[in-house]
């Protein structure tokens, strides 16, 4: 990078509203997509729990902001309701269902306390604003 920011590089050709930011996107849900939220929420959580900032995941480099997503998606899909492209709809049930299933596939490490946190920060009746914030009083 030629200097210490890109606030040079702006695209004058894109107009974002309010509405576009509020607009519920379309698509559809799929059960792998919610499976690889969980999953992907997880194995981060359980490598920022180690200490580690950055970590590959299924050959991406993933870091807190990917599990802010798959953490909030699946809040997000809880609380508005959501259903799976088959019908079944997202619930509670469903994702702890998920949660110990993924959980089964790790040994070792931090990934029962991954887990809980991923719990509580996607099915709680709120939505913390941060999932670093839940999880610090956990670092050693």
């Amino acid at each position: 990078m030629p200097g210490p920011n890109q606030l040079h590089m702006t695209r004058d050709d894109v107009r974002v509203t309010a509405s576009d930011l509020l607009t519920v996107p379309e698509g559809d849900i799929t059960e792998a997509g919610l499976r690889t939220n969980v999953d992907v929420g997880i194995q981060y959580l359980e490598s920022w729990l180690r200490g580690l900032g950055c970590v590959p995941i299924y050959n991406l480099m993933e870091d807190a902001a990917t599990a802010e997503i798959s953490r909030s998606q699946v809040w997000q899909w809880l609380r508005h309701d959501a259903r799976l492209a088959d019908g079944r709809p997202v619930t509670k049930a469903l994702v702890e269902q998920i949660i110990v299933t993924e959980l089964q596939r790790f040994e070792g490490g931090k990934f029962a306390l991954a887990a809980d946190l991923f719990r509580r920060i996607s099915l709680g009746p709120e939505l913390p604003e941060f999932l670093t914030g839940v999880a610090y009083e956990y670092l050693d």
